[in-house]
């Protein structure tokens, strides 16, 4: 029923750039607000980006603060991460999060890996 699809991940090398995208279905996409999180295993899921339910608001990590952009098409149910000027520990993967007061969704994730 509900369904965040995340895809984009890929090897890139360190300053390398890449797009991820999160295609959403089952609920109304654009009474959420939508999120990145990244997660390396062993260790704590690290919120990335923030984009509120009309796409007018955003927020960021300081870790990636002038480097990433969130973006929405709530025409097209898609959720979007342009994330430029990559470094090594940005390797992680990558999830997709809806939510609203009473839900909560996630993807499956996105492998994203830095390395020269």
């Amino acid at each position: 029923q509900v369904q965040l699809v995340e895809s984009g991940g890929a090897l890139v090398q360190p300053g390398g750039s890449l797009r991820l995208s999160c295609a959403a279905s089952g609920f109304t996409f654009s009474r959420y607000v939508m999120n990145w999180h990244r997660q390396v295993p062993g260790k704590e899921r690290e919120l990335v980006a923030t984009i509120s339910s009309a796409g007018g608001s955003t927020t960021y990590a300081d870790s990636v603060k002038g480097r990433f952009t969130v973006s929405r098409d709530n025409a097209k149910n898609m959720v979007y991460l342009q994330m430029n000027s990559l470094k090594p520990e940005g390797r992680a993967v990558y999830y997709c999060n809806a939510r609203n007061a009473y839900f909560d969704y996630w993807g499956r994730g996105t492998q994203v890996t830095v390395s020269s």
